[in-house]
């Protein structure tokens, strides 16, 4: 009996060595395999890794640095960009140009409704009037004093009233002149109802500021008139690109809208101010052949031609 519970005893401790030795025969099995996984994952990376890297290196050995291309505008000549203003202000009473129309120098844009306007017309042919009396009185005061039939003081009092009145004409007739207006033609066409405002220049009508029976200040614009015969790029370059810039210099643009035709244009000035937002600075040149469809404000790119 003791022999009986001996075996059974021998059996069981044999069988719990067999099944710890599995566990940690599957536990090394498990671990190995994963260590298999991680290296083959760590060598496919890195492999990866060395591809794109020989790949870099090749395509940077073979590119080929493009010469930096320049964001700009179109833009007027500030010599060939004219605002008309006013020096008198009053309400628009007619209005005879629209935006984009064609004007000529001299010719009359707009008529400008003001009651002082008539009062100053009114004041210079007073003082016209009252000056070819004054003179006629004074050279017939210094004929008497001549002869000892008139008293110098009277000839002094007539000559100082003629020169003051005289100095109101020219005065008046200045002013008159400031409005664009010649004081001479009141004499035969008389009193103007309206100030005529004229065209300083020729070109085209743009930035309208009028419309009629509107009243407008001293000062105020009523348009600007461009001339298009000499339109610039306003190239944007940054400092680091400054060094390919030179008064003189040659660049080729493109314009916006107008495909891959290429135009060309020289750099004739260059801004001294750095903008305190983006640390650009403004490069004007001048396009050479200019088209009539170049309208100021149109997106252009340039390069620096060398």
């Amino acid at each position: 009996m003791k022999y009986y519970y001996s075996f059974i005893a021998t059996a069981a401790l044999m069988l719990l060595a067999s099944c710890s030795q599995n566990k940690t025969e599957e536990s090394a099995t498990g671990e190995s395999e994963a260590t298999d996984d991680v290296k083959v994952e760590v060598l496919s990376e890195e492999k990866t890794e060395s591809d794109t890297a020989a790949v870099d290196a090749v395509s940077g050995a073979t590119n080929v640095a493009n010469s930096p291309t320049f964001n700009g505008v179109m833009v007027v000549s500030p010599t060939k960009r004219v605002t008309i203003s006013l020096t008198m202000g009053g309400k628009v009473h007619a209005l005879n140009i629209m935006p984009g129309a064609a004007v000529r120098k001299g010719q009359v844009v707009a008529m400008i409704d003001n009651p002082e306007y008539i009062q100053l017309q009114q004041t210079y042919l007073d003082a016209a009037a009252q000056l070819e009396y004054l003179e006629k009185e004074y050279q017939r005061q210094r004929t008497l004093g001549e002869q000892d039939a008139a008293s110098q003081k009277r000839v002094q009092q007539a000559k100082a009233d003629y020169l003051s009145m005289k100095s109101r004409v020219e005065a008046s007739a200045s002013h008159l002149k400031t409005l664009g207006v010649n004081a001479q033609a009141l004499h035969t066409g008389g009193i103007k109802p309206y100030l005529p405002v004229v065209a300083p220049a020729s070109g085209f009508v743009t930035s309208m500021n009028a419309n009629l029976g509107k009243y407008l200040e001293v000062g105020e614009p009523i348009c600007d008139i461009i001339d298009k015969s000499r339109i610039l790029l306003q190239l944007t370059v940054y400092e680091k690109d400054l060094k390919l810039m030179r008064i003189g210099g040659n660049v080729d643009f493109r314009v916006n809208g107008m495909g891959k035709e290429t135009f060309g244009a020289k750099i004739v000035a260059i801004d001294q101010a750095v903008d305190s937002k983006d640390y650009s600075v403004k490069v004007y040149a001048a396009v050479n052949s200019v088209r009539s469809d170049f309208r100021p404000g149109m997106y252009v790119r340039a390069k620096v031609k060398k």
